[in-house]
């Protein structure tokens, strides 16, 4: 991710020992990241997937060193561009070649490659392509970021591990864009933005290899208020509204990789307003407001890859319906379920009595296991984000007082005992969040 670059000193004399110091650092690292954790995008972000996060300091002095053999390589290359004006770039630290180099990449933090991009083009055409988060996708490290939007047209994104808030550029959209329901993902290197220009349906697309927004390639049946999940690099959306405000059964499929929609078989029961997650390898689609019938739906349903199929589990999602703590709000105007996924489990906050309830598979049931975060307030579940970042929960919110203009941002990893929450950071913004996703990379 480019958000940021940054420029250090150098100190090293231009000689040999600089090979030899990289050389002892890209081992170093790769020793290292065996058995720690790394960053994550622009500043750093935890690892999943049995890793630990590498020594701040030995990081920074490997970024460094990199940058000062980089330096030493352009005097080397300016010297001898007579006579070898065709050097080989693409083995980026030629000391040591091109593939120990993209090996050292890929343990470095996702913070790091702004200031990597810096160096030179072959280094940020490296980043750029997308290759680094491909081949860490497959070697299973993953840092994780919050994107979230607490002002409109406006998004941010937090590193749960340094604490860091960045700003995102701006969206460069009109006012229609900006008034009309939108909704989010994130899939592999990408932030989908969905919402409606004047007639149509559109679809802004932010990449962190370019660290900027584009126009997203549309699905085939133009949707809201659907329900969505990711997994690696693909997505699904399923349900929601056309432009004439039908609810719908269809369902697609994204692939960031090839920028393309792909149709799925249709669901059995039309709904708008329904929540999607991934769980036990199959999309799940909870809750949601179906045709004809005010109340929430409490039916799911999980798609199947392998079959091609969708089946539906009953009374998946009674909850809102249940004891006295629910409102009488119209369906309509509550939120669709807050869910999230931690470990293969399945996690809810209800909002009603500010609840967090685990599911229980077995039993098709769900338990309640303690309480959200004090400052966890809502307008019927809508304003507050509660998604899995990584193996931890983490809930977004603040109060609706009129000088509670301030964000939380607090995280759990689930354990047998009642949620203990720890506050990861807070600032003064805009207290309702409008849309959040967490991109995992």
């Amino acid at each position: 991710m480019l958000e940021e670059s940054y420029h250090v000193s150098r100190d090293l004399p231009c000689a040999c020992e600089e090979a030899s110091k990289w050389i002892y650092y890209a081992f170093q690292v790769i020793e290292h990241s065996k058995g720690k954790r790394p960053l994550e995008d622009v500043a750093d972000i935890g690892l999943r997937k049995s890793s630990k996060l590498l020594d701040a300091q030995e990081k920074e002095e490997a970024v460094q060193c990199l940058h000062d053999l980089s330096l030493c390589q352009e005097e080397h290359s300016d010297k001898q561009y007579e006579s070898d004006t065709h050097s080989d770039s693409s083995s980026l630290i030629h000391q040591i070649g091109r593939d120990l180099s993209v090996n050292c990449l890929l343990h470095c933090s996702r913070s790091d490659y702004g200031s990597i991009a810096s160096l030179n083009q072959s280094f940020r055409s490296l980043i750029q392509s997308g290759e680094l988060y491909r081949l860490r996708r497959q070697m299973g490290i993953v840092e994780h970021w919050v994107y979230f939007s607490c002002n409109l047209l406006e998004w941010e994104a937090f590193d749960p591990i340094r604490s860091r808030w960045m700003h995102l550029p701006a969206m460069t959209s009109n006012e229609c864009f900006m008034c009309s329901d939108k909704e989010s993902l994130a899939v592999g290197t990408e932030l989908l933005v969905f919402g409606k220009e004047i007639e149509s349906h559109v679809i802004y697309k932010y990449s962190i290899l370019t660290n900027s927004w584009s126009s997203g390639m549309k699905t085939n049946t133009p949707r809201c208020l659907f329900g969505s999940g990711s997994l690696g690099e693909i997505a699904i959306v399923a349900g929601g509204c056309d432009s004439r405000g039908n609810i719908l059964s269809s369902a697609e499929l994204y692939n960031s990789e090839t920028g393309t929609w792909e149709t799925l078989p249709s669901m059995n029961k039309p709904r708008k307003l329904c929540s999607g997650v991934f769980l036990d390898g199959k999309f799940h689609i909870i809750g949601g407001v179906g045709v004809g019938n005010s109340n929430v739906l409490t039916c799911g349903e999980v798609y199947d890859f392998k079959a091609r199929s969708w089946t539906e589990v009953p009374d998946m999602f009674p909850a809102r319906n249940r004891g006295a703590g629910a409102n009488d709000a119209p369906a309509i105007a509550k939120a669709p379920p807050l869910l999230a996924v931690v470990k293969n489990e399945l996690y809810a906050a209800y909002y009603a009595e500010n609840e967090v309830w685990k599911y229980d598979k077995r039993r098709n049931l769900w338990i309640t296991i303690g309480r959200l975060p004090e400052q966890a307030t809502s307008m019927n579940g809508w304003g507050l984000a509660f998604r899995a970042c990584g193996d931890q929960l983490i809930v977004i919110g603040g109060p609706r007082a009129l000088n509670g203009r301030f964000i939380e941002i607090n995280s759990w990893e689930p354990t047998e005992g009642a949620p203990n929450w720890n506050l990861l950071g807070r600032k003064h913004s805009g207290s309702f969040v409008y849309n959040c996703a967490v991109m995992g990379c």
